[in-house]
């Protein structure tokens, strides 16, 4: 499963884990993805997306319709 959001493009970051000797090893942040069910009246249907906490937050504002269209546009197939 890919950890990135659909509608804002997060994906993961990469960095360094310091041990407490100062030891550098490799680790990823993994963005907080949730998969949640939207109804679309348009369609009339639902859909589920995979959004960050953050995108979800702007879905609520904007509204289901808005972010589909904003997803559609970056180009993923819903």
């Amino acid at each position: 499963m890919s950890a990135h959001c659909m509608l804002t493009g997060a994906r993961p970051g990469f960095g360094n884990r310091i041990s407490h000797s100062h030891r550098r090893t490799s680790r990823r942040f993994d963005p907080n993805i949730h998969t949640k069910r939207y109804w679309l009246p348009s369609e009339g249907r639902y859909v589920r997306l995979r959004l960050t906490t953050k995108a979800i937050r702007t879905v609520d504002t904007i509204g289901a319709e808005a972010a589909v269209a904003r997803i559609r546009a970056r180009g993923v197939k819903i």
